[in-house]
């Protein structure tokens, strides 16, 4: 008997059994055992793309950036959430076409949708969104600089300096697709625009994948299944829709994905060490000119996450603050967590970061305190199901078994009466550089929000107008509040 696997790598009968009775030989096929999507079949087009110094980069980027400090199973890299983002992009295009001839999906869309799953993130910078969320803005303030530019940019020099054989509208489909778009692309198929990057309501293949890997390297389960939704998808009017069975499923993938945010990527220990990673790349960026780098392909090429062990290994002395800030990580001596508030929808337009800032706080510390600025760090996050305010399951569009050609919504309240009454929550958080001044810093802050609330009951006409309340859970010991709660308690006995 033949084998098939030797067949696959290219050999003839001849090699197989002496024989010269056939001169045929098969294409090499290449696989690789990927631990959430099994084995995943790469094609010779991907291979010219992955075979690249530019892709084989991201072995060397985290996708969960410095979480991977807290959570020790977060170890994957932007490599292997790359390609299972590729290969789920095109088991849904070749599926849709197989279900629907109709479409017409041609050789070309699969090779497209494909590559803009495997390259959409060539362009994430060290330490994924860190770079581009954190770094960037303040290194670069004034500049508009998001991962998607930074992965056009690298698909252009990918295929220039590997010379890569692929026409040009190819090149620039690939591009839309990366960037995803809700407007028309002159004589492209929409519905491409819903695989990679959906910008209609988010369903798509990139988070289909960095949600069910972050999940299982995390420790995570996920009780949302991205299979059934794909196999239970079929296109009306331009638009990819889901069957009404996955209503619920579709909800709880939105759930999970907040629940990642809540409890993973906002981690407070992750975030105090990514503060302090921005840090020392804005104390090292006037010498190893970091931010620079998004401008030229041959130096963010290099830039991976590490450039802490660059700024580590360096002997220079105007790198000695970096260097110490990455040292107090490893001994973990990070920042320290002050406090936190969940602002009121009410109040978004009003507390903002021109009220509450760093310098407010210190304007609100004792005579004694003894705090600077550059001790208080406050953050503002917003988390939510992926489309702010909105439910994101409000614009996706379904079919019934009884009329698979007429899409229409579903209201929340025919899928569950236990989805959210908000979508979306904005979070003030502050730490502190000098853990000595921690509980000082939360006094100010705290003083600081019983200022905006006596202000927003002035400037507010309802009756009971929204506050900014502390966490009694987050009260640090020493404070004068804690003491009216224990006081409060003794009376009460």
């Amino acid at each position: 008997m033949k084998s098939r696997a030797l067949l696959r790598r290219g050999f003839t009968d001849m090699d197989l059994d002496g024989s010269a009775s056939t001169l045929c030989v098969v294409d090499e096929v290449k696989y690789i055992n990927d631990p959430i999507h099994g084995y995943i079949n790469l094609s010779n087009y991907t291979l010219d793309f992955i075979d690249t110094p530019q892709f084989q980069r991201l072995r060397n980027i985290k996708q969960m950036g410095s979480s991977y400090h807290v959570f020790p199973g977060a170890s994957h890299n932007r490599f292997e959430h790359s390609i299972g983002t590729s290969f789920l992009a095109n088991g849904f295009v070749q599926g849709l076409a197989l279900r629907q001839p109709e479409l017409e999906i041609d050789e070309r869309d699969i090779r497209c949708v494909t590559l803009a799953g495997l390259c959409h993130d060539l362009g994430h910078g060290p330490f994924s969104h860190m770079f581009d969320n954190a770094f960037i803005p303040h290194a670069c303030p004034g500049i508009e600089w998001s991962h998607e530019q930074g992965s056009e940019l690298m698909l252009d020099h990918t295929i220039d300096e590997n010379n890569i054989d692929i026409a040009e509208d190819d090149i620039s489909l690939i591009k839309k697709l990366i960037q995803g778009t809700t407007q028309p692309v002159g004589g492209e198929k929409m519905f491409l625009f819903d695989i990679v990057a959906n910008k209609r309501n988010g369903v798509d293949t990139d988070k289909f994948d960095y949600i069910q890997r972050d999940c299982y390297n995390v420790g995570i389960k996920s009780s949302y299944d991205f299979s059934r939704l794909m196999l239970n998808s079929r296109v009306i009017d331009d638009e990819v829709c889901y069957s009404y069975k996955e209503a619920y499923n579709l909800t709880e993938m939105f759930h999970t994905r907040y629940s990642l945010h809540k409890r993973i990527y906002s981690h407070r220990a992750a975030k105090a060490i990514e503060l302090m990673i921005v840090d020392a790349l804005l104390a090292a960026d006037p010498v190893l000119q970091i931010s620079q780098a998004i401008s030229d392909p041959n130096r963010y090429q290099q830039l991976t996450d590490d450039v802490v062990r660059d700024i580590e290994r360096s002997k220079e002395p105007e790198l000695k603050e970096a260097r110490n800030l990455i040292a107090r990580i490893h001994k973990r001596d990070i920042y320290k967590f002050v406090d936190e508030f969940i602002l009121p929808p009410e109040l978004a337009s009003v507390a903002d970061r021109s009220v509450i800032n760093e310098a407010e706080i210190v304007g609100h510390r004792s005579t004694n305190d003894g705090f600077v600025e550059k001790d208080v760090l406050v953050e503002f996050s917003c988390i939510h199901y992926g489309m702010g305010k909105e439910n994101p399951v409000d614009h996706i569009k379904f079919y019934s078994k009884y009329s698979i050609d007429e899409k229409f919504p579903i209201a929340s309240e025919f899928i569950s009466m236990c989805v959210p009454e908000k979508y979306e929550e904005r979070i003030v958080r502050i730490f502190t550089r000098t853990a000595s001044k921690r509980g000082q810093i939360q006094r100010a802050a705290r003083r600081l929000m019983e200022k905006l609330n006596a202000t927003n009951e002035n400037c507010l006409s309802s009756s009971s107008p929204p506050n900014i309340t502390p966490n009694r859970g987050l009260t640090l010991p020493g404070d004068p509040s804690l003491a009216d709660i224990k006081r409060r308690r003794l009376e009460f006995i």
